[in-house]
């Protein structure tokens, strides 16, 4: 699809702006890398050769019976009857991921008390229950970023049809849309989170559902701002004139311009879903336990000062992923600016 000569001048504003550009590059790249966790972390081999058959473990689940075992169960890996069912014979062999463990997966090896130091097995160290923080952080800045994307295309969409109503009809429409908003925005979020928590278990979508009936105000206001003012505008008039109905008008001819200031807010919008997240969780008030999570572990690095990686890893990938997003917001903030 080619650009108009508009967008390809913000695309090039947007690539001149190093910062940003690179720092798109870098997160885009960590996320991909995040989205095939279960080939870089799992407890369970890539590709399994046993007695010239090939077993794929990571996409498919063989009871032991199959590798010559006694009970038809999913075969532990790990295990060393296992192994030496295998790889007994000498014509047996299992091709590991470069973390051979999953987010949950124990390590029972350990030559220390958990939580341990970082070593050539884990690289990270392990967390007070003696899982690989690697392997959870792999996972958890993927849950983090699902999270806060799905929240921020959700949100988006409510806000910009809010925001759209109000700004385009006005009047008593935009006047009670106000005020509703006003009320809803002064509800405490935090404590409703803590009250529904005592009576449902959170989850993943849970979360996202009741985040979700707050989130969407952020871009109401830009939005409406845009409408309220493009809806005055020759260019409307004129399609007014010709018989384009209400809604036509609205989203083929105003929302495009009014795009350009929420396009904007989109990185922001995301650092704010990771920020939720990761503090809900550190409260524990968010993922069920044990699931990888970056809150999770921010609260482990508090309980354990005398394992000090713990804190730090959290430290520096959650300030790696916030300073990313933020760059690339500043970039396309400038790249949209009408002013340049």
């Amino acid at each position: 699809m080619k650009l108009s000569p508009l967008n390809q001048r913000r695309f090039a504003r947007f690539r001149a702006n190093k910062r940003g550009w690179w720092s798109l590059h870098l997160f885009m790249l960590l996320f991909v890398l995040s989205l095939g966790a279960e080939l870089i972390a799992n407890d369970k081999p890539l590709a399994v050769g046993f007695q010239g058959e090939l077993f794929f473990p990571v996409f498919k689940r063989y009871p032991e019976t199959d590798f010559g075992g006694e009970f038809p169960i999913e075969a532990d890996y790990r295990s060393p009857y296992i192994q030496q069912l295998i790889e007994g014979d000498g014509d047996g062999w299992m091709l590991w991921p470069p973390i051979p463990y999953h987010y949950g997966t124990i390590n029972y090896d350990l030559d220390v008390p958990a939580p341990a130091p970082p070593s050539a097995d884990n690289w990270l160290g392990t967390d007070d229950q003696a899982r690989d923080v690697m392997s959870r952080v792999i996972y958890g800045f993927r849950i983090s970023v699902l999270f806060a994307l799905t929240l921020t295309i959700f949100s988006s969409i409510i806000g910009v049809i809010a925001g759209a109503i109000q700004g385009f009809y006005g009047g008593r429409v935009d006047l009670i849309g106000q005020r509703f908003i006003e009320v809803w925005s002064g509800l405490p979020v935090l404590y409703l989170l803590i009250i529904l928590a005592s009576f449902v278990q959170p989850n993943f979508w849970w979360l996202l559902g009741i985040m979700l009936l707050f989130s969407w105000m952020s871009l109401v206001d830009v939005v409406r701002a845009e409408f309220l003012r493009g809806r005055n505008l020759e260019y409307v008039r004129a399609a007014r004139a010709l018989g384009a109905s209400n809604g036509v008008i609205m989203f083929r001819h105003i929302l495009p311009n009014a795009m350009v200031a929420t396009l904007t807010f989109f990185p922001f919008i995301l650092t704010g879903g990771v920020i939720t997240l990761t503090s809900l969780d550190f409260l524990g008030f968010g993922l069920p336990p044990g699931s990888p999570s970056l809150g999770e572990l921010i609260a482990q690095g508090k309980d354990n000062l005398q394992a000090p990686w713990l804190g730090i890893t959290a430290f520096v990938v959650l300030s790696l992923m916030l300073s990313l997003l933020v760059f690339i917001g500043e970039a396309l903030r400038d790249a949209f600016d009408p002013r340049k």
